[in-house]
């Protein structure tokens, strides 16, 4: 089962409503699924949640490091809890897939996404699930970085919430240990296709 649930992001106004974001705004959904409120404790470098679900306790952290750092406030609080990387999910924003979609991936490269280095290299281990919230990409490398740090579009950001709404539903799984039937809600769970455009009537 999922023991820790990671949001990544950075901290502060001027980057809440940025793509970089996208793990922030699903781990805030997370907590208002269970009840619980994040607060801040600097031992972990982070916003905390502590809650219990069917008799076992379950973290919920946003690291307050900046992203780059993040890696330091997930090992902290995983090794203190011995809590193994195969228990942990890190929620995180995704250029290579689609606004509307999210996939859920064990282990592999961090594909030089800057929190997902640096979780790596704390934790010693790639051997972590992730989810990945699609924000799409924006058709240049070098627009990269000036892509993630700024708003999504107002459909992009809707797509991106109705993303994370559809993985919600997966959460009941995820705390059971279930992760092939969590897997495969997620990736099933598409974005509802346009309607086309009503054709106009013609003239009489």
């Amino acid at each position: 089962m999922i023991r820790l649930f990671v949001g990544l992001g950075n901290p502060g106004p001027e980057y809440e409503l940025t793509r970089h974001n996208a793990g922030f705004w699903w781990l805030d959904e997370v907590a208002r699924s269970l009840k619980t409120n994040l607060a801040m404790d600097r031992t972990y470098h982070g916003l905390v949640a502590r809650t219990a679900v069917n008799g076992q306790t379950v973290w919920l952290l946003k690291p307050q490091t900046f992203m780059n750092l993040c890696g330091k406030s997930v090992a902290v609080l995983a090794r203190f809890f011995k809590i193994a990387p195969q228990e942990i999910l890190i929620a995180h924003d995704e250029l290579d897939i689609a606004p509307g979609e999210a996939k859920l991936k064990l282990g592999g490269s961090h594909a030089g996404h800057n929190g997902l280095r640096d979780i790596h290299a704390q934790l010693g281990s790639d051997d972590y699930w992730r989810l990945r919230l699609g924000i799409g990409h924006p058709g240049d490398r070098s627009e990269v970085i000036n892509w993630v740090l700024k708003k999504p579009s107002l459909d992009h950001r809707l797509a991106i919430d109705q993303s994370i709404d559809r993985s919600l539903k997966a959460l009941p799984h995820l705390l059971a240990g279930e992760m092939d039937k969590a897997t495969l809600l997620i990736h099933t769970s598409k974005p509802p296709r346009p309607k086309p455009p009503r054709p106009e009537s013609m003239p009489q």
